[in-house]
């Protein structure tokens, strides 16, 4: 895949820092500042389908975000993968300009992580109300949710997870903890 190797100084990713490959995916660290630039040049170039924009949460680690963008080049059927780190509070820029579809994955970010995205023209929440504080997808946040003090507006009370198809468990063992479902004999139908 030319221009992406990272071996040259007029390459796109001659700045970033080659992470993995598998299977012909390769993934990319950058930093934030030089996120929009390349961007534009990836687009450029054919990766033109921005298939995802996920943030993940390194509870513990600093920074402690890290916003994660999948790229396609339908042309060529190669993909790639572009990470950036954000601490809590600071902000990721924008690349919004460069592919519409993402301002609404910027939008879910911050509504779900609290990560921001700075130029975003409409960075307001998308699946939680207006005025709720927290950000649900983050690893501090408790499965059982939190009650508001919104309650005409949004259910107030914990979320009812006992005993529920999906439910993690408490355990040493991420095997053990992992969700599984009810036998159907278990459930009450």
């Amino acid at each position: 895949m030319s221009g992406l190797s990272g071996e040259g100084p007029g390459d796109l990713l001659s700045t970033a820092q080659k992470l993995s490959e598998f299977r012909g995916e390769s993934s990319w660290q950058v930093e934030k500042e030089k996120l929009p630039e390349l961007m534009a040049s990836l687009k450029t170039q054919g990766f033109t389908y921005l298939v995802d924009l996920a943030g993940v949460d390194h509870q513990g680690e600093d920074p402690r975000f890290e916003v994660v963008y999948e790229l396609c080049d339908l042309r060529r059927k190669k993909h790639i993968r572009i990470k950036t780190k954000v601490a809590e509070g600071d902000s990721v820029p924008t690349v919004s300009h460069v592919w519409k579809t993402a301002d609404w994955h910027e939008r879910e970010a911050w509504d779900m992580l609290g990560i921001r995205f700075a130029g975003h023209p409409d960075l307001r929440r998308i699946l939680m109300w207006d005025g709720y504080p927290h950000h649900p997808l983050r690893k501090d946040f408790p499965l059982a949710g939190l009650s508001t003090e919104m309650p005409d507006i949004a259910f107030t009370a914990a979320a009812p997870l006992e005993g529920g198809p999906f439910v993690t468990n408490t355990a040493a063992l991420a095997q053990d903890r992992e969700p599984r479902a009810h036998p159907a004999e278990e459930r009450s139908l």
